[in-house]
């Protein structure tokens, strides 16, 4: 594995670095849990927009971070170093780490789920941009598992975007044939 070449781009991953190191430090404290210390009950509780101060900040980060990215394809990992601490970070997470800044500096808040996370009906409605209604009917209708805790039911994340990428494929399917028979018909399209 090959080192960072040039300092001026490891000095502007380490700026990224920190800047993430602080975003996580405050999602945590934040997000995760109550001023007693448990953990919160729904996985979307208390979002909040980002600091649009900050915007600028993370449209430079991210645009270095996108830089770095490319001038390092063949890169699976990357040397972190903070306060003297050395850390080792997969590309992966230097990717997200790039979503999330180009998220930050749109002024976009930014949520972070593990795949196993169970939502809430209405949780899962706002992402799937559909009524509560509707996504139980949807429940119901057996179209997307689901669990009950009581009488609340609860859908991980993990189905609820296998959902949402086989509806969206259903949708570009459909449209495809739209535009196809468009361009059959001769409409001007």
């Amino acid at each position: 594995m090959a080192g960072w070449p040039d300092k001026a781009l490891f000095a502007a991953f380490n700026a990224v670095s920190f800047i993430a190191f602080v975003v996580y430090c405050v999602y945590r404290i934040r997000y995760f849990y109550t001023s007693e210390g448990v953990a919160m009950p729904s996985a979307l509780e208390n979002s909040s927009l980002p600091d649009p101060r900050f915007a600028d900040i993370a449209r430079e980060s991210s645009v270095a971070l996108a830089q770095l990215l490319r001038s390092h394809p063949e890169q699976d990992r990357a040397h972190v170093r903070m306060d003297g601490a050395d850390l080792v970070l997969p590309r992966q997470a230097i990717e997200l780490l790039r979503n999330i800044l180009n998220e930050m500096a749109q002024g976009n808040g930014v949520t972070i789920l593990p795949v196993h996370a169970e939502l809430t009906t209405q949780e899962a409605a706002n992402l799937l941009n559909v009524s509560r209604p509707h996504l139980i009917k949807l429940l119901e209708a057996g179209e997307l598992p689901f669990s009950k805790v009581g009488t609340h039911r609860r859908i991980t994340l993990q189905d609820l975007m296998a959902y949402k990428a086989g509806r969206d494929a259903e949708s570009e399917a459909a449209m495809q044939e739209l535009v196809d028979q468009a361009q059959e018909l001769d409409m001007g399209y």
